[in-house]
């Protein structure tokens, strides 16, 4: 069997809606067997792709995402938020983005937080005069941001198949996801100052912040622990998320919200989602070694740079291969399949490492963003059960101030490089 079978097989299965790693497990069995390898081989190769101590970061940063979100976080930060923005024209608008700012650096998943945030803040919106398009565009654009954001799931397999630090490329992650929050509060702006009927102004209580503040010190503490241990040394990303899972826990155990239901719903969620994540994480290395064998890295690398010689001509090309692959794909089998062929591409280019891990966790997150079957757009179209085309229509505007972020990260690397070198990371 030679690769263009190969692919075709496998864009056959995914064209049967056979799920993406069955589709490459299925594909590489097929080209083993005309190889003469036999199913232990595949089989001891699905192993050694999941055999790594750092990936061990994935389904405990899952658990802090999920038992967070059960525990009622996301409304804690959500109140904070309304208490601080009470006389702005537009507050709930900039209360939901807050909100997504607060929980990105909690969640790690950006259908976590759409779900999370969906369900609390759309119908709020809605009743206060917000048109759905604008509400529900909001809270799902906002939602990336935790996929960005440290401690970003994405980021953590991105370094591990790329071995390289992840500390680093979270480091590199919070200017970016920063970044995005005031592309948002900017079109936010630009939106309520052409809608001045939505003012949705009260009076400042300072009572009620105080209280809201006093709520939010606990999760608050969570980035502090994660981000301060790695980058100061203390402890890896993987005993990091070992260390967050505890305090969830605890935080649960204080606010009195943790229960045997709640716990184990959480411990549900992050069994489904990691045995998905592992799942095919094993199958692309099947597919990683059908790549090598047929030498595809170096016969793409010649191409690209036969094509060009300039990097940002080649992460432009990238970028639009990204978002289009992220439209139907989730992001983990784009990186755990991609990375592998890219990292010795971007070396003859000289793109740092982080640079194109920011970039292409971004590129993805806008696709599943990006109509017509963005993941993120039907976790939200699922929960508020509107008409797609309404959310469609209402997400579009979004993609801009997103997307100019994304040309400015690609253009000026320094700004993902700037605070990984400032700590010592890079």
């Amino acid at each position: 069997m030679d690769l263009w079978l190969y692919i075709l097989l496998f864009v056959v299965f995914l064209f049967l809606r056979v799920p993406v790693a069955f589709a490459m497990i299925a594909a590489s069995l097929l080209y083993f067997y005309s190889q003469g390898l036999s199913a232990g081989y595949a089989l001891s190769s699905m192993v050694n792709g999941i055999n790594s101590f750092p990936l061990l970061a994935v389904p405990l940063f899952i658990f802090v995402g999920s038992i967070a979100n059960n525990l009622g976080i996301a409304t804690r930060l959500y109140d904070l938020a309304r208490a601080l923005l009470p006389r702005l024209p537009g507050n709930l608008a900039y209360v939901n983005l807050g909100t997504a700012i607060g929980f990105s650096w909690i969640s790690g998943s950006a259908l976590a937080d759409a779900a999370s945030t969906s369900k609390l803040q759309i119908p709020q919106m809605l009743k206060a005069g917000y048109p759905y398009g604008f509400s529900a565009g909001l809270t799902a654009s906002g939602s990336l941001m935790s996929t960005v954001m440290p401690p970003s799931i994405p980021a953590v397999l991105f370094a591990a198949t790329a071995s390289i630090s992840t500390g680093a490329l979270f480091a590199g992650s919070i200017i970016p996801a920063m970044m995005m929050a005031v592309g948002l509060a900017a079109y936010i702006f630009i939106w309520v100052r052409r809608h001045p009927e939505i003012a949705g102004s009260r009076p400042f209580d300072g009572g009620l912040l105080g209280r809201a503040a006093v709520r939010v010190i606990g999760p608050a503490m969570l980035p502090v622990i994660i981000l301060g241990g790695i980058f100061s040394g203390w402890f890896t990303p993987t005993e990091s998320a070992g260390i967050a899972s505890v305090y969830m826990l605890a935080l649960g155990l204080m606010y009195r919200t943790l229960n045997w239901r709640v716990f184990w719903k959480s411990a549900k969620e992050t069994v489904v989602i990691s045995g998905g994540i592992l799942l095919i994480l094993g199958a692309s290395n099947l597919m990683g070694q059908v790549l090598a064998r047929e030498q595809v890295t170096r016969a793409l690398g010649e191409w690209l740079t036969g094509i060009t010689d300039n990097p940002i001509v080649f992460l432009l090309l990238l970028n639009v291969l990204l978002i289009l692959l992220g439209i139907p794909l989730e992001a983990a089998p784009v990186i755990l399949v991609l990375v592998p062929i890219l990292m010795p591409i971007i070396g003859e280019y000289g793109i740092e490492p982080v640079q194109l891990g920011v970039i292409m966790i971004l590129n993805l997150m806008i696709g599943s963003l990006t109509p017509p079957v963005g993941a993120v757009l039907f976790v939200v179209g699922s929960i508020t059960r509107r008409p797609m085309g309404e959310l469609f229509r209402g997400i579009l505007p979004f993609l801009i101030p997103l997307g100019i972020v994304l040309l400015l990260l690609t253009l000026f690397p320094v700004i993902v490089t700037a605070l990984p070198t400032l700590l010592g990371l890079l």
